[in-house]
């Protein structure tokens, strides 16, 4: 498959990976005002989707143009820890495990940083 169409199938699983966690948030805000809850679903369901999805395509159980569209697009739309989630479970599995808690580790701490990092430059322009 050529970039263009790539590039048109990751966006339409971008949109549909999109809604949906725009769904869930709005379902879940109906339910509770709590952010933690619908975040904490996506991710999970999406950790597992992904997992599930390159599992059969490793198996060629799926298109090549199917793993673009339901990992890159619609996974992609919907949550990124999925992505982290996968790349944990293949340093795992494979037995590197220094490499994995290096991975989860600077996952951790550079989000964070980076987000207080946000904090601060928002605060400053804001004020």
């Amino acid at each position: 498959m050529d970039f263009l169409k790539e590039l048109l199938v990751v966006s339409a699983g971008g949109a549909i990976g999109t809604a949906l966690r725009f769904s869930v948030n709005t379902l879940f805000v109906r339910f509770t005002p709590d952010v933690v809850w619908p975040t904490l679903a996506v991710n999970v369901a999406g950790s597992f989707l992904i997992t599930l999805i390159a599992t059969l395509a490793a198996a060629e159980m799926l298109p090549p143009q199917w793993k673009i569209f339901l990992i890159t697009g619609i996974m992609g739309g919907l949550t990124t820890y999925s992505a982290f989630n996968h790349a944990m479970i293949e340093s795992l599995h494979k037995g590197e495990y220094a490499a994995a808690a290096v991975n989860a580790g600077l996952t951790v701490v550079l989000c964070l940083i980076a987000g207080f990092l946000a904090l601060y430059v928002a605060t400053r322009m804001t004020h």
